[in-house]
């Protein structure tokens, strides 16, 4: 199992990667501006539950197939760039109602309540993480290098990718709920946030589907 002076390395290293801006912290936040912070904060616990999948994929192997199939990576390239560019577009299109997709408020409910905003924000927020295969080849190269020689390298790596999980959790949280600070100090203003979140979230989109060349993407 995991020693003390290998967990002591890896956090300091997996929260330097957190704090690096991508997808996933522009979705938080532009649901936390404009849904409020309880549907950001779900939206963080689906990115929290995507970073948990990843890491099943890199435990059974199945990232490997990422890293030696071109099509199953460009497969999962495209539709992660497609999702980005879609909840981009809903973000614009939406703005001001607190609904990121339109299956936020389809059953006829209050985009802006937590029981109907915040299941598509968890579910979206989930998406957004396993639909970027570039997470999934950043675990597999990342999590094995802090196993220890002798260790049992799946439960070892299984219990990396909680501790990743939970500090992606408590840092997107926090993003989730300065957001709420946010859509107050920018009150009147909120719309334009939510407006340049979801612009943003487009680019990724359109980046990450020109972009062939395997790399690593903070949250």
């Amino acid at each position: 199992m995991l020693d003390a002076p290998a967990l002591a390395v890896f956090v300091p290293a997996a929260a330097a990667l957190i704090l690096t801006p991508g997808p996933d912290t522009l979705y938080v936040l532009s649901r936390g501006v404009g849904a409020g912070r309880r549907v950001g904060v779900r939206a963080a616990l689906g990115v929290s539950t995507g970073v948990l999948v990843h890491t099943l994929g890199a435990v059974l192997g199945l990232s490997v197939l990422l890293q030696t199939s071109a099509v199953a990576y460009a497969v999962v390239r495209y539709a992660g760039a497609a999702y980005l560019c879609y909840l981009g577009v809903a973000a614009i299109r939406n703005r001001g109602t607190g609904e990121m997709a339109g299956s936020d408020g389809a059953s006829g409910e209050d985009p802006r309540s937590a029981g109907a905003a915040g299941r598509g924000g968890y579910v979206q927020g989930v998406l957004v993480n396993v639909l970027n295969p570039k997470v999934a080849l950043f675990f597999l190269a990342f999590l094995p290098q802090f196993v220890p020689a002798g260790a049992d390298a799946p439960a070892t790596m299984a219990l990396l990718g909680g501790v990743y999980s939970a500090l992606t959790l408590v840092y997107l949280g926090g993003v989730a709920l300065f957001s709420g600070a946010i859509d107050r100090a920018l009150e009147g203003y909120g719309t334009t946030v939510e407006a340049v979140a979801g612009l943003a979230l487009v680019a990724l989109g359109a980046g990450l589907a020109v972009d062939g060349a395997v790399g690593t993407a903070g949250p």
